[in-house]
């Protein structure tokens, strides 16, 4: 038996079913409260902030559409889980569509309704947890599978100390969005964080982009101008890529880690810095070191503490707090409306190993907002190589027949042509009906059925 701990409002114009669902999650040890039409539950939930909501979708007075258009709006918390009876995919497929969490039909099915609802408070658990986090930090930090948590506890560990840390991890997995929490969870928080790439700067240039050079110092230096390191007077300096600097920057970043000064390019004087070193690398530093290319004492004076950050596919849990966060930034800076991740989207998105990281799974939500038509994005949005040899394209009501040899852009049109099919049936034929269950423009679902020769 699970024990949940949640405040659950169920909202049912069936008194049986109400109250059998009640007894269940009572017996879960939720705190439970019951309301027979929509406007009890907009009643209760303004009075209280409940985790999860269970709602009837056809009610008399005010169905459950109505209500879950006003829990959104009025921004209520809540996870809602709608009911419906069965056969009523288009119902189901508007609740998701207008906001809701998940679904379940009638009637229940109290072990799946466990699976939906635990579901639903461990996201609940996640939000809350990355709140207080981001409230602690100032910064927002997305994070839900254990390995990741582990490395923010331990980055709020060392926050408070001056404790140099060398971050690890591949390319695009996020190493800079820990050095920047340990920097806003620090004394040094109202200080300044500055950010050196150390391989996109040359050679000749990464040496006085560190530690400033006076005038005179090289070709086009005229006049003393202070480096990155003096920038971070106060506060973090955050190295990234330090397993590709020179041997000879290596000496004096190491002289400067110990004795917190240095020299200036071209000049003589020496100049005192009070400013945390954090550090970065996507090599094996420890192998550089036995190959001889990078200083043995300058590793260990890193290395003090030692962080990991996990690529993707070993933390598939983050992937839809990430699409999503991804979803509402790229959605406000296109000027698009509210848009949703459709739950077979977000199976294929946590089934695909991500090599290319946050970064990757960043640029996949932005194409998919761009692409998008309406406000459900569909796993048709995705990149092809995240679709590449899955069956991904439809669920399990209208999917594609992909038994065979079918190429990626047939198995769309597959689907695309069975979807709008089956509602322009449940329509009469009525085009203007089916856009308007589709979510689409008329026009565009005009030009779709001439494309998919759906015409007869």
């Amino acid at each position: 038996m699970m024990e949940l701990k949640a405040k659950v409002l169920i909202v049912d114009d069936d008194e049986g079913l109400r109250y059998a669902l009640k007894d269940r999650f009572e017996f879960w040890g939720c705190e439970v409260s019951v309301a027979a039409d929509g406007r009890e539950a907009l009643a209760a939930a303004a009075k209280c902030a409940f985790d999860l909501i269970m709602l009837d979708l056809s009610m008399p007075v005010m169905d459950g559409f109505e209500v879950l258009s006003n829990l959104r709006k009025d921004g209520h918390p809540a996870d809602v889980v709608v009911l419906s009876a069965h056969g009523s995919v288009d119902k189901v497929v508007q609740a998701l569509q207008d906001g809701a969490d998940d679904f379940l039909t009638k009637p229940a099915d109290f072990d799946l309704l466990e699976q939906v609802v635990q579901k639903s408070v461990e996201r609940r658990k996640v939000r809350l947890s990355l709140d207080a986090l981001a409230e602690r930090s100032g910064i927002q930090v997305l994070a839900a599978a254990p390995a990741m948590k582990e490395v923010l506890a331990t980055a709020d560990r060392v926050a408070a100390a001056d404790t140099t840390v060398i971050i690890s991890g591949e390319s695009g997995s996020g190493k800079q969005v820990v050095a920047e929490y340990i920097h806003a969870a620090s004394p040094r928080r109202d200080g300044p964080f500055v950010y050196v790439n150390c391989v996109a700067i040359s050679n000749d240039l990464i040496e006085s982009t560190l530690f400033g050079h006076e005038r005179g110092a090289f070709t086009g230096a005229q006049s003393r101008k202070p480096g990155r390191l003096e920038a971070a007077a106060g506060g973090t300096a955050f190295l990234d890529e330090i397993g590709d600097i020179s041997s000879d920057l290596q000496t004096k970043l190491l002289h400067f880690l110990e004795a917190g000064e240095f020299e200036r390019v071209g000049g003589n004087q020496t100049v005192c810095v009070d400013c945390r070193i954090l550090a970065a690398t996507n090599k094996d530093l420890a192998a550089e070191v036995a190959a001889g290319r990078f200083r043995e004492d300058l590793f260990y004076r890193l290395n003090v503490i030692s962080l990991r950050v996990p690529p993707l596919s070993e933390r598939p849990e983050d992937v839809p707090l990430l699409g999503e966060a991804f979803l509402t930034r790229f959605a406000t800076e296109l000027k698009r409306g509210p848009l949703r991740l459709a739950p077979r989207t977000l199976e294929v998105m946590q089934g695909y190993a991500w090599p290319g990281n946050v970064r990757q799974l960043k640029n996949a939500m932005e194409r998919m907002v761009v692409l998008a038509v309406n406000d459900v994005l569909t796993p048709d949005l995705l990149p092809p190589e995240v679709l590449e040899n899955r069956d991904v394209v439809a669920g399990d009501e209208v999917g594609p027949d992909i038994s065979g040899d079918l190429s990626y852009r047939d198995a769309v049109s597959d689907f695309k042509r069975r979807l709008i099919g089956r509602v322009l049936d449940d329509c009469g034929g009525n085009q203007t009906k089916a856009a308007e269950k589709l979510g689409l423009q008329r026009s565009y679902l005009n030009r779709m059925i001439k494309d998919l020769d759906l015409r007869s």
